[in-house]
């Protein structure tokens, strides 16, 4: 059975109510099963949820006992699922005991009833609002509270040297065309005249950059600055560590600022100060973080358990500048908070929201061209234009195409010349530093971990495919030229969820085996396999996991049915992680439906701030 205890990281002292689990029946949505129905890996947990709310309630069993247990199991299940409540305007419940769901007035007044239920301005196991949104007690709060800080910051302005600053801006930002608007540029203005900026971009439109840029504004102006970097995972932090590491050395800045540019990041646990085993982080809002500015990269990977976490820590005094791809896949827990602040569907020029002058998009892609293959075909999927992206992949481009995928059984034949072009120069390479840099060059995505178009079907077809060519040892574990991911934080080893290594001869320790990580100057660094915390081959990554990754080229393989979980935001998110090249393999018939497809989470904070 799976670990029910709450992440200790996600929690306080405050959670009385928590849960996660599965649907308890067959709901509708438009004709079509909701989300609910959907999920899988599903335990008893939300039952034991409802009949824990039921007894609370003191319900005799009945039409009222029905309703409360169903929607409570139903709330539950909707969490772990990453929605943040349970919208019961979406829900027409199919089940012989409630065939009909009442509407709103009459659905509220009878949860209302069994105590168990309240209103948003009370303290109640369960908390139904207006909207008809239900949520746990605790993540109404995290929602609430979240929205209510962010508006508040985004309300202070900040004061700065007027005439120095547009001269500066002139050096930092020289290539402005009149005719055409700076993004970056404009970026960097908000940042420094607001408390709050959000910066949106797609890969390669020049989010670190400009974050570089504004860091050495803001120091100019206050060369005492306290300044953190944070990002949601190890793998993330240590990226944007050293994109700044890189973009600092091309600045047009005076060597004292250079120094003074922050060169650590760090998780955004390790930033709020977990601990192990404690449930609440050393910082919070009676113990505020010691910092007057806190820069945020990766934010749409970011939980609304976790945001709501590190805005309540912020000083009211400091500055918060997230960064972020909206487009993206959210995070794994609860919430799609960066696509709520910052949502696709709303023109901010229209909008009265405090928020709107704090929202910057970066709309021009350095690394693709605007009218690049890689970037006209994210455009395509943003959009749902099927038949433009369909267009795009039949084309005879060199840098995307696509091809349909063989029966399971031919699946090894195909993937032959493409696994063998694309590791051969993993496995002939002289140094480990020349077999990382290689490794780099291509991987394979796949939304899946199970099957054999799945991570571990994938990596054993690999394996396969290589030991044939010799250029492996058959049925071995460890090998020169392993690819490794690690799965789990091990901040002591400076490993952390998501970085890659690759097991070769370590000519320090006389030729034996073990895994070679870069650090951040590019430099090898050597763990025994003993040692490595959590890991798995790497010759094929899911999606997710790629997020934050750049290869040079790519293979991404698609499921040979159709399922909920692979969407426009997914499709997309695998389709970015190739500066030159993607191969997409899979079913043609099933791409209009994949790109119509889009990543709904029910939540209340878009609302709340727009």
């Amino acid at each position: 059975m799976q670990n029910l205890k709450p992440d200790p990281a996600t929690c306080t002292q405050d959670d009385d109510f928590w849960c996660a689990g599965q649907t308890p029946s067959q709901v509708l949505i438009h004709d079509q099963p909701l989300w609910i129905t959907e999920m899988t890996d599903q335990t008893n947990l939300d039952q034991h949820f409802a009949e824990f709310i039921c007894r609370l309630a003191n319900l005799a069993k009945g039409a009222d006992y029905q309703l409360l247990h169903k929607l409570a199991a139903m709330t539950s299940a909707a969490l772990r699922s990453g929605h943040v409540c349970l919208d019961t305007t979406m829900l027409a419940v199919a089940d012989e005991l409630e065939p009909v769901l009442p509407d709103h007035n009459e659905l509220a007044c009878r949860l209302y009833k069994t105590g168990v239920v309240g209103r948003p301005d009370e303290r109640k196991p369960l908390i139904l609002d207006d909207a008809g949104r239900l949520y746990l007690y605790r993540y109404h709060q995290y929602e609430q509270n979240l929205a209510t800080a962010l508006l508040q910051k985004a309300a202070v302005p900040q004061s700065v040297d007027e005439a120095a600053l547009q001269e500066r801006l002139q050096l930092y930002f020289p290539n402005s065309d009149d005719n055409q608007p700076d993004y970056q540029q404009q970026a960097a203005i908000t940042a420094l005249k607001q408390q709050l900026c959000i910066i949106c971009g797609g890969p390669g439109t020049g989010k670190t950059s400009t974050v570089v840029r504004i860091l050495a504004l803001l120091l100019e102006q206050s060369p005492g600055l306290r300044i953190a970097l944070a990002a949601p995972t190890g793998k993330a932090a240590a990226r944007l560590r050293e994109s700044i590491l890189q973009a600092k050395q091309n600045i047009p800045c005076s060597e004292q600022i250079k120094k003074l540019l922050p060169d650590r990041a760090t998780t955004l646990h390790s930033l709020l100060g977990h601990r192990h085993n404690q449930a609440r982080f050393k910082y919070n809002r009676e113990n505020p973080l010691p910092f007057d500015a806190v820069i945020v990269d990766e934010a749409s990977m970011i939980s609304l358990p976790l945001m709501a976490k590190l805005v309540a820590a912020l000083p009211s005094h400091a500055r918060l500048i997230m960064l972020g791809d909206r487009d993206q896949l959210a995070s794994v827990e609860a919430g799609a908070v960066l696509g709520d602040i910052c949502p696709a569907d709303v023109e901010l020029s229209e909008s009265n929201s405090t928020l709107k002058k704090n929202i910057c998009i970066l709309r021009k892609s350095y690394r693709f061209g605007e009218q690049g293959d890689i970037a006209g075909l994210a455009t395509a999927i943003n959009s749902g234009d099927s038949r433009q992206a369909m267009k795009l992949l039949s084309g005879k481009s060199g840098n995307i195409s696509f091809c349909q995928l063989l029966p399971a059984n031919q699946l090894q034949q195909q993937l032959k010349t493409t696994i063998l072009d694309g590791f051969t120069p993993c496995f002939t390479a002289k140094t480990a530093k020349e077999a990382l840099k290689h490794l780099a060059d291509f991987r394979i995505l796949t939304p899946l971990r199970q099957g054999i178009t799945g991570v571990t079907g994938l990596n054993r077809l690999a394996e396969e495919l290589l030991a044939e060519e010799k250029l492996m040892p058959a049925g071995r574990q460890w090998y020169k030229g392993r690819p490794i991911m690690i799965t789990a934080n091990a901040p002591r080893l400076q490993l952390f969820n998501g970085d890659i290594g690759i097991a070769w001869p370590d000519p320090a320790a006389g030729g034996q085996l073990r895994v070679c990580f870069a650090n951040a100057d590019g430099e090898p660094r050597w763990l025994a396999p003993l040692r490595l915390p959590a890991h798995e081959t790497a010759f094929a990554l899911t999606i997710h996991k790629s997020q934050g990754s750049e290869f040079t080229s790519l293979l991404m393989l698609l499921p040979e049915e159709d399922s909920p979980l692979l969407t426009r935001e997914l499709l997309y998110t695998g389709i970015t992680r190739a500066r030159k090249k993607i191969e997409i393999w899979g079913k043609s018939e099933l791409l209009p439906a994949i790109i119509a497809r889009r990543t709904e989470r029910s939540s209340g904070l878009k609302d709340a701030l727009w």
